[in-house]
């Protein structure tokens, strides 16, 4: 299944949640072989192809672990790069581009889940776009809907909850424009 539409409503229980809970299974048991076996480089590369269903570019490299709850809305570029420790909420689609590096322990999600404790299991899901030559820095936090800009760097600790121009620096809980990258 490709990546749900940005601001779906998926209300819980619904086919598309059920759906969501057996891919996330799926998941699972590609993330147990990744982070629990040792793995040359290729290996990790060719794992992490099965786990997007061919989502990764030429030149990928990764430290594992790895986490992420559905994997097959997962789109790496070339030469992209994942330190340690990553979780992934994909449902909604991460699309990261050539040349990108994340940091270790970065969380990246896509689902916001609703503010009415009567529905709080309904959610809606917004794509992350990052772009071509982004540094993340170690345990960013990037939320529902965001984009960032083509070499844009984002410092480590940061909560990102708004879209990043394109070679910009970014920092702080919640991420705001530092400086500008000339």
């Amino acid at each position: 299944m490709n990546a749900i539409k940005k601001d779906a409503f998926i209300k819980a229980g619904s086919p598309m949640h059920l759906h969501m809970h057996a891919v996330a299974q799926r998941a699972r048991e590609y993330t147990c072989k990744l982070n629990y076996l040792p793995h040359t480089a290729a290996q990790i590369a060719q794992i992490m192809s099965e786990l997007t269903c061919g989502g990764v570019g030429e030149g990928f490299g990764m430290f594992p672990p790895f986490y992420t709850d559905y994997g097959m809305n997962i789109h790496i570029g070339k030469n992209v790069f994942l330190n340690e420790g990553c979780s992934f909420q994909d449902h909604g689609g991460i699309f990261i581009g050539d040349g990108s590096l994340i940091g270790h322990r970065c969380i990246i999600a896509t689902i916001n889940h609703d503010l009415n404790p009567d529905n709080r299991g309904d959610m809606t899901v917004a794509p992350v776009h990052i772009g071509k030559n982004v540094w993340i820095g170690a345990r960013v936090t990037i939320l529902p809907g965001v984009n960032i800009g083509d070499g844009a760097v984002v410092a480590a600790g940061a909560v990102v909850n708004r879209d990043v121009p394109p070679n910009t620096i970014v920092a702080g809980v919640p991420a705001r424009e530092v400086k500008k990258i000339t």
